[in-house]
């Protein structure tokens, strides 16, 4: 809990900027995989009311995400639900979120949480994954490559990358199209649409 007190506070301003940049209108449902505390859920459901929100992680971390969902004022309107998205098929929504999640794991991985989020949306439907976007060239992005270094030191196989490596990730999972829209900083919006 501690830990995801501290990534609560990292992570606000590009959940906010998403949730103002994104174009969230054509979507019902949302399913933010990895949702900790539910803070991503909170804010999009708080900016776009007409959205249903579901925050998915391990069973241990629900009634924490309950607490905090509560304590927003948002308990009719969020939900918390216990997931292992290594193990757990995803939930069906018309969007699928992943805040910070991809970067935590090796190639294997992260296109397995690829094509789990593909297999779950509808057609029309797409996954948003914030993360520290590293450019294509390699050049700019230095906080982003920083962050992968320590993804490497701390996991042995975890890294970030490129808005280029997650297109062809998605690509190849069957999206059709995919985009980066920048957020705070370092941090942008990776999104994919089916």
């Amino acid at each position: 809990e501690q830990f995801m007190d501290a990534m609560t506070g990292v992570s606000m301003a590009n959940f906010e900027a998403s949730a103002e940049k994104f174009d969230f209108s054509p979507y019902w449902t949302m399913a933010d995989i990895g949702g900790a505390t539910g803070q991503l859920s909170c804010i999009v459901a708080r900016r776009h009311p007409h959205l249903g929100c579901t925050s998915y992680d391990l069973p241990i971390v629900q009634p924490i995400a309950e607490r905090r969902i509560a304590a927003a004022g948002l308990a009719g309107r969020v939900e918390a639900r216990p997931i292992d998205f290594l193990t757990d098929e995803f939930p069906a929504a018309d969007l699928i979120t992943m805040g910070m999640i991809l970067h935590d794991w090796n190639l294997e991985h992260k296109k397995m949480l690829i094509a789990k989020a593909y297999e779950a949306l509808p057609v029309g439907g797409a996954l948003v994954a914030i993360e520290n976007i590293i450019d294509d060239d390699r050049r700019h992005n230095a906080f982003g490559l920083l962050m992968s270094l320590n993804m490497l030191v701390e996991f042995g196989d975890a890294f970030d990358f490129t808005g280029a490596d997650f297109t062809a990730w998605c690509m190849e999972a069957g999206f059709r199209e995919c985009e980066i829209l920048p957020l705070t900083g370092p941090a942008s919006a990776a999104i994919a649409y089916k």
